[in-house]
């Protein structure tokens, strides 16, 4: 495999964070201020974790 975009636990990763972000996008500010940007950047990080291993 020459692309880690083929990896199906990359593709995953990366559809679990754009989930995130659609839940987390219509919250309310305070909502989005103490829960939702940190959701959101852990659900991100997982794919980026994948690709520097």
């Amino acid at each position: 495999m020459d692309d880690i975009r083929e990896l199906k636990v990359y593709i995953e990763a990366l559809n679990f964070s754009n989930l995130i972000w659609d839940i987390c996008k219509d919250w309310n500010s305070f909502s989005k201020r103490t829960v939702g940007i940190q959701l959101v950047q852990a659900a991100d990080s997982i794919s980026a974790n994948i690709a520097e291993g």
